[in-house]
């Protein structure tokens, strides 16, 4: 998004909301990024040819180890590019491996509850009381996508990656809104599984296979993990950190 006077620009998002600092505050990002996307008449965020052939260059070269359906990872790379895009100051969800991210997660732990208390009886909750879903995570993504793919036929005639960005945008609002019909979970808790899984994606270590080349720290001047700060602890002036994964770090 470019920075002009009819909207707000990712770095103003940033700064307004809390997520700069590392916090979430207001109306999430559907209602920044996603918001001023559609205001702004965004087309989608993979452009018809360079973009498909990047696309399945990446999917070429880095493996899938969750989804086996490639429209359903499609649509995921889309959805997430329009909830974190592309701008000046950076790389968007897809050029963070956001999307090979959360395909990895689903593969795990993270996708099968495998850690959590997943057994009955199962009531509609509050949406201050948590996970409440009989259906694990894994489950809940892959009837998203196909919600997603749905929601675009039903109001467009298209498939989710034919409709373009303003589209998008009007199809993820609806699920954030809990407009949009879904099996054993609301369409709003799909929606803020997949908006925090893309901040995460984001901005996790890129062993984890998202926040390629650290960019999405880069963004934010955080400087990933250091084994100290001894030599800049008493700088009296910014210090410019250059980022380290965890990988990087010696033992």
């Amino acid at each position: 998004m470019a920075d002009d006077k009819k909207g707000l620009s990712r770095r103003d998002f940033l700064k307004t909301t809390g997520i700069a600092t590392g916090t979430l505050v207001g109306g999430g990002l559907i209602g920044g990024l996603v918001g001023y996307n559609a205001n702004k008449g965004g087309t989608g965020t993979l452009d018809k040819k360079k973009g498909n052939d990047e696309h399945a260059q990446a999917t070429n070269t880095r493996g899938l180890m969750f989804f086996t359906n490639q429209n359903e990872f499609n649509v995921l790379s889309q959805a997430v590019e329009r909830i974190f895009p592309k701008d000046d100051l950076g790389p968007g969800a897809i050029g963070l491996g956001v999307p090979f991210f959360i395909d990895n997660q689903l593969a795990g732990n993270y996708g099968s509850n495998a850690k959590e208390y997943m057994q009955g009886p199962f009531f509609a909750g509050e949406s201050t009381q948590g996970y409440q879903s009989k259906l694990t995570r894994a489950e809940i993504f892959k009837q998203g996508m196909a919600s997603l793919d749905s929601e675009a036929q039903k109001r467009f005639d298209k498939r989710f990656v034919e409709i373009d960005g303003g589209q998008m945008d009007e199809v993820l609002t609806a699920f954030q809104k809990n407009e949009v019909n879904m099996i054993g979970v609301s369409s709003e808790f799909f929606f803020k599984l997949l908006r925090t899984a893309t901040l995460e994606g984001a901005y996790a270590d890129p062993i984890y296979n998202g926040n390629i080349n650290m960019d999405g720290w880069r963004m934010k001047g955080f400087p990933g993990h250091q084994m100290s700060y001894i030599n800049e602890i008493e700088s009296e002036k910014f210090v410019k950190i250059e980022p380290k994964s965890v990988s990087s770090m010696e033992h």
